[in-house]
């Protein structure tokens, strides 16, 4: 399934499901099928979208490290308690969702979907 985010002052934003409802429950802390982002809830919608990101890149930092300080062998048995991080970052997921956000409260207009 698609979840396209439509404004009045952008084109539409199309999304897979996974990770329209992950960014969407970042925004909102729920993912619902259809909804409306008012621009008077955008700039904190950016905000913890933003807040996401920098966790996120700053997790990724920090097991990049670990990871170097263990240097462990292919062939070792890994430990099952390491986190496994998605090799997609979630900034280039929120970029565009940011951008559209950025976008409507600059030129006030409601984001919709699932209409």
């Amino acid at each position: 399934m698609l979840f396209k985010f439509k404004s009045q002052v952008t084109s539409d934003l199309i999304m897979l499901e996974a990770d329209a409802r992950r960014l969407l429950h970042i925004m909102l802390g729920h993912d619902p099928d259809k909804g409306i982002i008012l621009v008077k809830d955008m700039p904190a919608a950016v905000a913890k979208l933003e807040s996401a990101v920098a966790q996120d890149e700053a997790a990724r930092l920090q097991r990049s490290q670990a990871a170097q300080k263990a240097a462990v062998p292919k062939d070792s048995p890994q430990d099952d308690s390491v986190e496994v991080l998605d090799a997609v970052r979630l900034a280039q997921r929120a970029t565009p969702m940011l951008k559209l956000l950025k976008h409507c409260v600059a030129d006030p207009s409601d984001v919709v979907w699932g209409v």
